[in-house]
């Protein structure tokens, strides 16, 4: 209809139709229609009526030659020569992407095995009640006792100009409510292996979910989000842990460890406000530029005037390259790297960067989806990072902005992995 309306093609038109009003419909997370509306921009355009237009980095897919005397039989034939199954480079996401698909689909269908066994009986000479048994008690030596909120209240007080203390007491409250979870049920759980207790349907699906080392149900809906199997989980925890405790002991970190906080919004909420109180600026003018800091956090001994450090966070879809200070492609089998240690500047009526950056969406996990809770932030979104790109799209350099190509490429830090 569009087609037929314009003397013209209209391009921008029609992209906008099939990216924000077809697609759009369904998709609702602005981050992935800012991706579906970039990749679209490679097919509405003017160039694509060209022979050889190239639609990706991979050589098959281009605009074929139009046939004057066959023109039916010189396209099937174009399309009969394309690859049966497209890589990752007709969407413009790195080689990895293969690696990443292959390995979600093995877990997948590994998880779906383990739920249907898991009621069989171990080998090795031990039964599963042993070893369920084995590793409840294993864990619960693990777990400390639940904060003393009273005791940190006293020590760490909440002051105006310093809102980290608060953060530190909304920190200990929501790990004591996982803690207590998981002090009430393991022992309800070893006893009922022992028949000294009745074995309810909780604790059967408990026992279900740690023979195939999945996370318990129970712990989960009281816990941050996480795709990490059982041990690597406890392992984590016991790392988020620590990090509060050495906190609550040492005072305030000189460098933040951003996977340690079970709400890392609150914290960044934290150190705007503290600016803000600072400088007597009102808060809601307030917002954060981003340096990256070829420097490991153990180096840094001191805090910064404004702002905070942060590190922990792991790259997907590209690697920092020291050398250029910049955004690079990743290294073939590299699924993720570390991204240094980051300040986060804040600044009164910031205008954000928009040449020579990547706007980077931060995760808790891989997943890149989440819900949104009462509060109004995602349950997996954390936040935006500019961080510096020194290339633009290699495709067709039709004046695209630097971060086109990261888009297409899928790129996002996370704070915890899979494993």
């Amino acid at each position: 209809m569009f087609l037929d309306s314009y003397d013209e093609v209209p391009y921008k038109v029609l992209n906008f139709l099939t990216s924000y009003i077809n697609y759009g419909g369904r998709v609702t997370d602005a981050i992935d229609l800012r991706t579906i509306d970039l990749v679209l921009k490679m097919f509405f355009l003017p160039e694509v009526m060209e022979d050889g237009y190239k639609f990706g980095s991979h050589p098959a897919y281009i605009s074929p030659a139009f046939d004057p005397e066959h023109p039916h039989a010189s396209y099937m034939e174009f399309i009969d020569g394309m690859p049966i199954n497209s890589g990752p480079e007709a969407f413009g996401l790195h080689s990895n992407a293969n690696i990443s698909s292959a390995m979600a689909e093995t877990y997948a269908m590994c998880d779906t095995i383990l739920s249907i066994q898991a009621s069989a009986k171990s080998e090795g000479g031990i039964s599963r009640e042993e070893l369920i048994g084995n590793i409840a008690s294993n864990i619960e030596t693990r777990l400390p006792p639940i904060f003393d909120t009273h005791m940190i209240a006293e020590k760490h007080p909440v002051l105006y100009e310093e809102s980290m203390n608060t953060v530190l007491g909304q920190e200990c409250i929501r790990y004591n409510k996982l803690i207590a979870v998981m002090a009430q049920t393991l022992p309800q759980l070893q006893k009922a292996l022992k028949g000294l207790v009745v074995m309810s349907g909780d604790l059967e699906k408990m026992c279900n979910a740690m023979s195939v080392g999945q996370v318990p149900v129970e712990w989960t809906a009281a816990a941050y989000p996480s795709m990490k199997p059982l041990n690597a989980w406890v392992d984590e925890l016991m790392d988020r842990l620590d990090f509060i405790t050495e906190w609550i002991k040492k005072g305030i970190p000189v460098a933040f460890w951003i996977t340690g906080f079970y709400f890392p919004q609150a914290f960044l909420t934290g150190s705007t406000q503290n600016f803000a109180r600072k400088y007597q600026y009102p808060i809601d003018t307030i917002s954060s530029g981003y340096k990256v800091l070829d420097v490991d956090h153990k180096e840094i001994a001191n805090k910064p005037e404004d702002g905070i450090y942060i590190y922990g966070l792991y790259l997907e879809g590209a690697r920092w390259n020291k050398e250029t200070g910049s955004l690079d492609d990743s290294v073939p089998k590299q699924l993720y790297t570390e991204v240094p240690v980051m300040h986060l500047m804040p600044e009164q009526n910031r205008k954000p960067t928009t040449e020579g950056v990547y706007r980077l969406p931060v995760y808790k996990i891989l997943s890149r989806r989440g819900v949104l809770a009462t509060t109004g932030h995602s349950s997996n979104f954390v936040m935006w990072v500019e961080i510096p790109s020194n290339r633009r799209d290699i495709i067709n350099n039709k004046g695209e902005s630097d971060q086109d190509t990261w888009v297409k490429a899928g790129v996002a830090a996370f704070c915890s992995l899979r494993y």
